[in-house]
């Protein structure tokens, strides 16, 4: 089973989006089936809402990558398991499970290839934006968004009973965590995955704080994680850099680079969870 993208991956594509394709206009859109349409009865209905659009910036909502059309629409895209989104040259070999090409006025292209089938491509009003994707209406902290006070991130935490590994991968609590952020979040912090959240004390509310704004930006900074699990590359096609930098994530049998001793893995829900057992 290949594992989802995470906030460091999403994020590192749209800012490389923003820059590379703000401003741009769409000479075609093609779509090679209806895998990734599933929102429309033809392909033809959505290419035709792209060609001629201008775009203007790329902005994230959650997960979804939602770049602006002229008109005050919106291109969303949700990127699947295992999918890329590139910047290509018309020139360039177009590759299997490759399912949308956009191409612009003034050249290059932007391709979204997803074997899988699990990406999502639809235009939208902006202002329909949540009406079409109730859930991004329920969305929590997003550590990349607006800098949020420490006061906030605490009434998160303490006004939910749940174990730490369940609350930081709940998006209406935290946007955009999964198996991989977590347990690094965790492993900074010092707490374990079972820990319940309403037992933190103070200082270990601020521990976890700090650890998931650092390790989130970290993440991003070496733009994404590229794991034989999980790969991962960029819009260039540039694979993520902190795979290296992980500390306990898929690490089983190492040893902790805080104890020295052994990295634990457990199954947790049908989940591998890795820990060092200085994590109270």
């Amino acid at each position: 089973m290949t594992v989802d993208y995470e906030l460091p991956e999403i994020e590192t594509i749209r800012r490389d989006l923003d820059r590379e394709i703000g401003g741009r206009k769409v000479k075609s859109a093609e779509a090679a089936s209806m895998a990734v349409l599933g929102r429309y009865r033809n392909r033809k209905s959505f290419t035709s809402s792209l060609t001629g659009r201008k775009l203007t910036s790329v902005r994230r909502v959650g997960l979804h990558l939602a770049i602006g059309l002229d008109g005050d629409d919106l291109l969303v895209i949700q990127m699947g398991s295992g999918s890329s989104l590139r910047r290509h040259s018309g020139r360039d070999t177009v590759l299997p499970g490759t399912e949308l090409i956009i191409t612009f006025t003034q050249g290059g292209q932007v391709r979204l290839v997803d074997s899988e089938g699990g990406s999502e491509a639809f235009v939208v009003a902006a202002t329909e934006l949540t009406a079409e994707v109730p859930g991004l209406a329920e969305l929590g902290i997003d550590p990349v968004g607006e800098p949020v006070p420490l006061n906030v991130f605490a009434g998160q935490v303490l006004g939910r009973d749940m174990e730490l590994k369940a609350l930081l991968t709940d998006d209406s609590v935290i946007v955009g965590l999964g198996d991989i952020y977590s347990d690094e979040v965790l492993f900074h912090a010092g707490l374990r995955y079972d820990r319940g959240s309403t037992t933190l004390s103070s200082q270990e509310v601020r521990r976890l704080y700090r650890a998931l704004i650092e390790t989130v930006h970290d993440a991003i900074k070496y733009r994404g994680t590229d794991i034989d699990s999980r790969p991962f590359v960029d819009v260039f096609g540039e694979s993520g850099d902190f795979g290296p930098h992980l500390a306990v994530y898929e690490r089983a049998g190492e040893l902790s680079p805080r104890s020295r001793a052994p990295i634990q893995r457990i199954k947790l829900k049908g989940r591998w969870v890795y820990h060092c057992d200085t994590q109270v």
